[in-house]
């Protein structure tokens, strides 16, 4: 029988990127669900790749970003989201996005997609993460 599982926000999270980059995901039967923290430091300067997946929501809890629709071109759509603010992002839509930080350094979100984006790798270690110059063709 499956059992609730309880997750820390901002503990156990996996080094991404030294100083800019750190995160950890969990997968459910159908969704997938991954913290993402940007810090100030080095998490400046990477920015996103333009990706789609399936639909996702994103909470967005400290600091804030912009989500734009597209793949990096002048006239993309921005969708500017503050702390405390949420976002559904319809299936297979190409985004990307960039981080605003707040005082303490930091733009953090909680991010859950359906179906589970595998791509991440297994649990418990380091999540893939689509960064523009990560040249692994992902």
């Amino acid at each position: 029988m499956a059992k609730c599982r309880v997750f820390a926000i901002d503990s156990n999270l996996k080094e991404v990127v030294a100083n800019g980059l750190y995160m950890k995901h969990m997968f459910g039967e159908t969704i997938s669900v991954a913290v993402v923290k940007f810090v100030k430091e080095q998490g400046i300067n990477l920015p996103a790749k333009s990706h789609s997946h399936g639909e996702e929501a994103s909470l967005q809890f400290v600091g804030a970003c912009s989500v734009y629709e597209g793949q990096g071109s002048s006239n993309d759509w921005e969708t500017s989201m503050d702390a405390g603010d949420g976002l559904l992002i319809p299936a297979n839509l190409e985004h990307y996005g960039a981080n605003r930080f707040g005082p303490e350094g930091v733009s953090m979100r909680l991010n859950v997609v359906t179906p589970a984006r595998r791509e991440y790798g297994a649990e418990d270690t380091v999540p893939y993460y689509p960064l523009a110059d990560r040249g692994d063709g992902k």
